[in-house]
């Protein structure tokens, strides 16, 4: 455990998030909270895309307008501010890059084809699959070792390294929000090309 000197600036700037006083029970119940509450809504977002689309699913408006207002509502409810104090941005910038990649991974590994009634429609194959669970699980390991153990490993990685209180949760959500909407655009590009394709195919077979 650190001691009082160590924590003196964690506690009030640097990372309130990791609560140092761990083995308070009544600090820990009201500072635990933090990773436990906005981790959820954001894998939930990935949990309905991966059941909504195991099997071939349309794409149509609800395909884009479901997830993205759950984005939206998250986006509203976390990103406040982006954090510039130490190396913040350096970590959210990591974090939002890995976002991305995983994004474009997953829309490009989606398997989309043109479908009938002028509709491409999409399924999410184990490539695409094990990308996404791979940042669900990435975060929810993240918050579950903050749970049980992790707490003054991070904090002190936090101090050596100059991340602030707000760095870690909005880099986690900002990774989380970059791989959804990511993904939800190169597919409905991808659709959309499909579906030109097959048109011009058609059109010039007759």
């Amino acid at each position: 455990m650190l001691g009082t000197d160590s924590t003196r600036g964690l506690r009030a700037e640097i990372n309130p998030v990791f609560n140092p006083r761990v083995d308070d029970r009544r600090a820990r119940e009201a500072d635990h909270g933090g990773h436990e509450n906005y981790r959820l809504p954001i894998n939930a977002v990935f949990v309905l895309i991966v059941f909504r689309q195991a099997r071939e699913r349309e794409l149509d408006r609800r395909s884009v307008i479901i997830p993205l207002a759950i984005v939206a509502y998250v986006a509203h409810l976390y990103v406040r501010s982006i954090p510039t104090a130490g190396n913040d941005l350096l970590l959210v910038g990591v974090l939002g890059t890995l976002g991305l990649a995983l994004g474009i991974a997953s829309g490009f590994a989606t398997h989309v084809r043109a479908g009938e009634n002028g509709l491409a429609v999409a399924r999410v194959g184990w490539v695409a699959g094990g990308l996404l669970i791979a940042g669900i699980g990435s975060r929810m390991v993240f918050a579950f070792a903050i749970s049980h153990g992790a707490r003054h490993a991070v904090a002190s990685f936090s101090v050596a390294h100059q991340i602030g209180v707000a760095a870690w949760p909005m880099a986690l959500v900002l990774m989380a929000l970059l791989e959804v909407s990511t993904r939800i655009a190169i597919v409905q590009l991808r659709g959309h090309q499909a579906v030109q394709l097959s048109a011009a195919a058609v059109a010039a077979a007759a």
